[in-house]
């Protein structure tokens, strides 16, 4: 079977290497892309001397940089990691294992460590938040949102439509399961502190923003239906408010002396209807772009399909502890 390990990478000249030669160890067969994102501290040159096939992206961000991975690198089996060597690279056969084993398209790695130098409090508090709302709102059965150590089948890959830009790619790798009903997985991984003097892209507050954002605006492209009738009742309950109290005057005196009051109350039924109407017209759009993506992913086997005539059996991993 064909293996990937897809590797982003930015200024992670420290730790890049020893991520390429974990994982040449763990996926001895698997060939392993570094895609470097502009870095300047000699990455490429690392993870090049390392054995890796190093490829680059001139747009920043992470999204950007999963984007032209998904685009360029062809095989059956992607594991995608970040290139600080936190993740446990000994994991991935049981991943894999898991994905071909029972036909899914996504195995996500769900990060466990009570480290907090490794995993920081703010993080796990702000990453349990985020996916409870992708949970509420799409039904998602993955517990680390925000886990950058994922598997993939290739008809997830080339029907994966990324839009994002930085962190928040995870959302939507995890969003396009859900929304084209993919059979997922998730098994707990170990998770480990950076090595001494790597330091993390990541950003707490804007960063988290920016998901939270993209958290709206995937329920907004992908629910209308949910956020347009949420807003249009957001929008209606207290213009009802002010108007039964304008016409409770009317019916006393006769006299409309709140003009003001009833406008406002009016233009709220309005823009009530507005968005109603934008929820019909939106959730057709939003159905024709999951039929789009449904031919795009059908287009291509599953995983057990396609691999079946490259290998005698799945690799040997002990039983997974949990499955989404």
């Amino acid at each position: 079977m064909e293996i990937a390990v897809i590797l982003p990478c930015y200024n992670e000249a420290i730790a890049i290497g020893e991520t390429v030669k974990q994982f040449r160890a763990a996926l001895p067969e698997a060939v392993i892309y570094v895609f470097d994102n502009n870095s300047t501290d000699g990455s490429a040159r690392v993870a090049q001397e390392a054995g890796a096939l190093v490829y680059s992206e001139t747009y920043q961000g992470k999204g950007n940089v999963v984007r032209r991975m998904f685009a360029d690198v062809d095989a059956d089996v992607y594991v995608m990691a970040d290139g600080d060597a936190t993740y446990d690279s000994m994991a991935a056969p049981e991943l894999i294992n898991l994905l071909v084993s029972r036909n899914l398209d996504m195995v996500n790695g769900a990060r466990v460590n009570d480290d907090i130098q490794a995993y920081r409090r703010g993080h796990k508090l702000g990453n349990a938040l985020f996916s409870g709302l992708v949970k509420f709102f799409f039904k998602s059965k993955i517990n680390d949102l925000l886990s950058g150590y994922r598997v993939f089948s290739r008809r997830f890959v080339k029907s994966f439509p990324a839009v994002s830009n930085g962190f928040e790619i995870e959302t939507e790798l995890t969003v396009h399961a859900m929304q084209m009903r993919m059979p997922i997985g998730e098994i707990e991984t170990k998770y480990v502190a950076r090595l001494p003097d790597s330091n993390s892209k990541l950003a707490t507050y804007s960063d988290g923003w920016r998901i939270l954002k993209m958290i709206g605006l995937l329920i907004k492209d992908e629910k209308p239906i949910a956020f347009f009738l949420s807003l249009a009742l957001f929008i209606f309950l207290p213009s009802l408010f002010v108007f039964v109290s304008v016409f409770r005057e009317f019916l006393e005196t006769g006299l409309v002396d709140r003009v003001p009051s009833l406008v406002v109350a009016v233009s709220g039924f309005v823009g009530t209807m507005l968005s109603i109407v934008c929820a019909l017209i939106l959730e057709s759009l939003a159905l024709a772009r999951r039929e789009a993506r449904r031919l795009s992913y059908l287009r291509h086997k599953g995983v057990a399909v396609s691999g079946a005539n490259r290998i005698q059996a799945p690799i040997a991993s002990p039983e997974p502890r949990r499955v989404g």
